[in-house]
C-alpha cells in the first residue's frame, strides 16, 4: 500500500492500495472508513490516516472478522483479545469439520473400486459433513456485535458442568410444560412454570436486553433453522402455552 502523505482521490487511492472503489465506499456508508471530502464538490479524499485505518480493516478481515465486528472493534480496541480468542476457537472449530469432511472423501475414495457401484453411504456421509460445516455457528447472525462479545463473555465462565445441569433442567421443565397444556394459563401451575422458563432464560442471557433480543429473534425464525437444529425446535403447542402463561401477570 502506499505511504506518501498527499491527499488522493477515491479513484488514486483504490489503485494505490489494492482495495477496489466499491469496497471503499461500502466501508464509507458502514462507517468503517471515513474519506475527508473536499469542498464545494464533496469529493472522497484519502492520505495516511486513513491508510493506516484501511490497513487495519484489512488485516482484521483476513482473520475472518465481519465487518459489523471490525467497526465495534475499531471503536473499543481494547476488546481486541477477546475478539481474537474467539475467531480462534471458531477457526479451529471449522477446521476440525473439515478435516472431518476430508476424512469422508478419502473413505469414499477408498471404497470406490473399477466396475462396482459408487458406495452412496459413504458419500451421503460426505453431504453430511459438508451440510455442518455451512451450518456453524449459525445462530451468531441472530445477535448483535454486543451480545455477541457478552455471549463470549459469559462462555468463559461457563463448565461443561454447568451446561449439563442446565440442559436436564429445561428438559424438565419441557416435559412439565406438555403434562400441563390443559391448564389455565394464569393458574398457579402455569406460572410456576413460567418462573421456571424466566429463570433459565436469564440464566443464558444473564438480564443483558441485547442478548435477550437476539434470543426472541431466534426462536421467532425457528422454521429457518437448519436442518441439524430442528431437533431442538420447541413443539408449537408447548411454546403457545409457555407465552400464554408469561403474558399472565404474576
Amino acid at each position: 500500500m502506499a505511504a506518501e502523505t498527499r491527499l488522493r482521490n477515491i479513484q488514486a487511492f483504490a489503485r494505490e492500495s489494492g482495495v477496489t472503489m466499491r469496497a471503499l465506499r461500502h466501508y464509507d456508508r458502514m462507517g468503517l472508513l471515513r474519506p475527508r471530502r473536499n469542498r464545494p464538490g464533496g469529493y472522497r479524499l484519502y492520505g495516511r490516516e486513513e491508510l493506516l485505518r484501511l490497513e487495519q480493516i484489512v488485516v482484521l478481515k483476513s482473520l475472518g472478522l465481519k465487518l459489523s465486528e471490525i467497526r465495534e472493534l475499531l471503536k473499543n480496541p481494547g476488546a481486541l483479545p477477546l475478539m481474537l480468542s474467539r475467531q480462534r476457537r471458531l477457526l479451529s472449530a471449522r477446521r476440525e469439520q473439515l478435516d472431518r469432511a476430508l476424512r469422508a472423501i478419502a473413505a469414499a475414495e477408498a471404497a470406490l473400486r473399477p466396475g462396482r457401484l459408487p458406495a452412496w453411504r459413504l458419500i451421503a456421509n460426505i453431504v453430511r459433513e459438508i451440510a455442518m460445516q455451512n451450518e456453524t455457528n449459525w445462530t451468531e447472525k441472530y445477535y448483535s456485535p454486543q451480545a455477541r462479545a457478552a455471549i463470549e463473555r459469559r462462555r468463559l465462565e461457563w463448565t461443561p458442568e454447568m451446561q449439563a445441569e442446565v440442559s436436564r433442567q429445561w428438559a424438565e421443565l419441557f416435559a412439565d410444560i406438555e403434562a400441563a397444556l390443559g391448564e389455565n394459563p394464569a393458574g398457579a401451575r402455569a406460572q410456576a412454570l413460567a418462573a421456571r422458563w424466566r429463570k433459565l432464560v436469564s440464566a443464558f442471557t444473564g438480564g443483558n436486553r441485547e442478548i435477550q433480543k437476539g434470543l426472541n429473534a431466534m426462536h421467532a425464525d425457528q422454521a429457518n433453522w437448519p436442518a441439524a437444529a430442528q431437533a431442538y425446535r420447541i413443539r408449537p403447542e408447548l411454546q403457545a402455552f409457555i407465552l400464554k402463561a408469561l403474558r399472565c401477570k404474576p
